[in-house]
């Protein structure tokens, strides 16, 4: 029973998921590049360990808009919905990448357990705070996971906006904010710190938009 329990939780080597990622990178890139080229302001507040990158969420191409716009020398992981990763073959080859699934219809123990994993290998982490995509005029309240990520692998939060209305065949512009480490009171924060840490994280986020549109 240990042995098989030890066996689900086994996760291949970073290097290996990093090529996975170039790979990945390398073949999308041309052609989104065409349609949706991206570039960032902000780009030298990228850490070089781990940070759990914090992106608002509009469109489901914002992870596209991200990666791209960080580059290549900063490969991720990253969460996505369960049900992208059950599509035949592209769920195959994200998964050998380092995407995974999250079921949000209850606590998922293995995407918990993924999440701190990856962070603790020295990897990025991109997940989306408020957990779906929101429209222009549109307010929901964000996830605490992304803090409590960040907070159990004293982690620093990365802050990024991505553009709400994408354009075609111009430049969209996403802008990476300044890495910070959440402040909190005793040894791990409280449901009400995780809940205000997150607002303010969100806050932030929509601040570097601030003249972007």
């Amino acid at each position: 029973m240990k042995d098989e329990n030890e066996k689900k939780t086994k996760f291949p080597p970073k290097e290996k998921t990093d090529k996975a990622f170039h790979f990945l990178y390398y073949v999308i890139w041309p052609f989104f590049n065409l349609v949706r080229p991206v570039r960032a302001i902000g780009r030298e507040n990228i850490p070089d360990g781990p940070a759990v990158i914090c992106p608002n969420h509009s469109t489901i191409g914002d992870p596209f808009y991200v990666c791209f716009g960080f580059g290549r020398r900063y490969p991720m992981r990253a969460i996505a919905k369960m049900a992208v990763l059950k599509v035949p073959f592209i769920g195959w080859i994200l998964g050998k990448a380092g995407v995974f699934g999250v079921d949000r219809g209850s606590a998922d123990v293995k995407a918990v357990k993924t999440s701190l994993h990856y962070l603790k290998e020295g990897s990025k982490l991109l997940i989306f705070p408020e957990g779906t995509r929101v429209r222009d005029g549109e307010k929901v309240e964000a996830k605490t996971g992304a803090v409590l990520f960040a907070t159990r692998t004293n982690t620093p939060i990365l802050p990024v906006y991505v553009p709400r209305k994408k354009k075609l065949f111009r430049v969209n512009t996403i802008v990476i904010g300044t890495p910070y480490y959440a402040e909190f009171e005793g040894r791990r924060p409280t449901t009400e710190e995780l809940k205000a840490i997150t607002d303010d994280l969100m806050e932030r986020i929509y601040k570097l938009g601030e003249g972007q549109e």
